[in-house]
């Protein structure tokens, strides 16, 4: 399931998952020969195919509270060795963006670049108004 190493402690100690005693799942843990780097690059294969994601965007994923919970090092490492052509992960979301939600290519180009959005660098996302039909 390529997860990180707070990931599993929690769906091993949660009500709604395992359900096993802290001690239990932090013995769990501390025993279990794990390669948390490759899980990272793992997600973020995942995040890069699945949902064009852009660098940051799959680096804030990673880390985030509220998404998988990987150290910044592991996090770091995912990016750093993933295989991606962000320039067209910026195309797909755009496409997106133009086909479902009718925006204008500015309005795309805002989207794409904003750090509320979409993260993707600015030669990316020029990259991908260009090259939208």
């Amino acid at each position: 399931m390529s997860m990180s190493k707070t990931g599993i402690y929690e769906q091993l100690t949660s009500e709604y998952g395992e359900k096993f005693a802290p001690e239990a799942a932090q013995y769990a843990i501390d025993n279990l020969n794990a390669d948390y780097n490759a899980n990272a690059l793992k997600k973020a294969e995942s995040y890069s195919k699945n949902m064009s994601m852009s660098k940051v965007g799959i680096y804030d994923q990673l880390i985030s509270e509220s998404g998988e919970k990987f150290t910044q090092e592991e996090a770091q490492y995912a990016v750093d060795n993933l295989k991606a052509d962000y320039k067209a992960n910026a195309l797909k979301k755009a496409e997106s963006y133009q086909k479902q939600m009718s925006m204008s290519p500015e309005a795309i180009r805002e989207q794409l670049v904003s750090e509320y959005g979409e993260k993707f660098t600015q030669e990316e996302a020029d990259y991908a108004i260009a090259n939208l039909k």
